[in-house]
């Protein structure tokens, strides 16, 4: 298989699973190991390419963004409570991100952890799910400050491959008393601060290591997840209001028995 196929198809899964509760990088990790597309490169690669899918979600929700910008700047108490929540959500992981950086680059090269996870994960939503009946909070703007602080914490255990960020977030608000749709448009939302840092942090540490073919590759990634993001996101916030996220517990459970009995029958 050529190489531009790879990085064609590798920006798909990227683009197709970001945002849902099934874990971008441990597919990506998954679909390396079966393509044979692996090593330091490919964890910077992983990495950087969900900013494609990030720029999706700035896209699809300018104008939200933009009536936050200009509220910011007339202080408006709805602009400020949005603001606020989004950064205390971001705090915790960008705290924990910076002496945890190494240990989170070896766990994805380990993709067995990412099929381990991807089980453990789709049980944990099938429990919450079925534990979580209040709905309280309706708006990103009226989460209370302790709401967005708790998805944040909730959000580190996304640093462990298979796990999910937005399945950990989505997940972590749904416990913490707020509606489907509200907790899967924070966790969009949370993504931009977090992805952004993440990436840029792992440039600043990759980037000498990068060949003109690896920024190539890492171009295509960002495109193609970028186009398979913005077709993405507003089907997955009209499941998860009708249907809620018990199909992607199963398939989460499904494919990661699956990629553990590959790995280990190897």
């Amino acid at each position: 298989m050529s190489d531009l196929l790879v990085v064609i198809l590798l920006g798909i899964v990227e683009g197709l699973t970001e945002f849902l509760p099934v874990s971008s990088t441990g597919h990506l990790i998954l679909a390396g190991e079966l393509l044979g597309f692996k090593g330091a490169v490919s964890t910077t690669f992983d990495i950087v390419i969900q900013l494609g899918a990030i720029l999706a979600v700035i896209v699809l929700y300018w104008r939200r963004f933009w009536h936050v910008a200009a509220g910011l700047l007339g202080w408006q108490r709805g602009a400020v409570a949005f603001t606020r929540n989004i950064l205390l959500g971001f705090l915790p992981s960008a705290v924990i991100g910076l002496f945890v950086y190494k240990m989170v680059k070896a766990m994805l090269e380990q993709p067995i952890i990412v099929a381990v996870m991807l089980i453990v994960g789709g049980v944990a939503i099938l429990l919450i799910e079925r534990a979580v009946k209040r709905t309280p909070v309706d708006s990103v703007e009226a989460m209370p400050t302790r709401t967005a602080l708790g998805i944040g914490i909730v959000q580190c255990l996304s640093m462990i491959p298979g796990v999910s960020r937005s399945g950990a977030t989505i997940m972590g608000a749904l416990a913490l008393g707020v509606d489907r749709k509200t907790a899967a448009e924070f966790s969009f939302f949370l993504a931009v601060p977090t992805m952004l840092a993440a990436s840029g942090y792992d440039l600043l540490k990759s980037h000498e290591a990068l060949t003109s073919n690896d920024w190539l590759a890492i171009a295509i990634g960002f495109v193609v997840s970028f186009i398979v993001a913005l077709l993405v996101i507003r089907w997955f916030v009209g499941v998860v209001t009708r249907h809620g996220f018990a199909p992607f517990a199963w398939y989460r459970i499904v494919a990661g028995g699956v990629a553990l009995v590959w790995l280990l029958a190897r």
